[in-house]
């Protein structure tokens, strides 16, 4: 596993946090850059850098965060329009 300077942690399988600020964090997961805000993920807004840095993801691009029973699907950060994020009465 090799790091680069901004990186925080290296993930096996493809994916990695690369910087943490306040409003959220940026992913770098087969080869494109997301940004995951708080405001649309807030298990991710109270958690540790350590926390946060523990991605793991599998083949079909699924991120899953262990120590905090996380999950993001990595086309619901490609196309976050078709992955509403807020309950809608019909």
């Amino acid at each position: 596993m090799t790091l680069g300077t901004n990186t925080l942690r290296k993930c096996e399988q493809g994916a990695e946090v690369t910087n943490i600020s306040p409003f959220g964090f940026w992913l770098l997961a087969n080869e494109k850059e997301y940004f995951v805000n708080y405001k649309d993920y807030p298990v991710f807004e109270n958690a540790a850098i350590k926390q946060i840095a523990e991605v793991e993801s599998d083949a079909e691009g699924n991120l899953h965060w262990p120590s905090l029973d996380a999950d993001i699907e990595l086309e619901a950060l490609e196309n976050p329009e078709a992955y509403p994020l807020t309950y809608q009465e019909n």
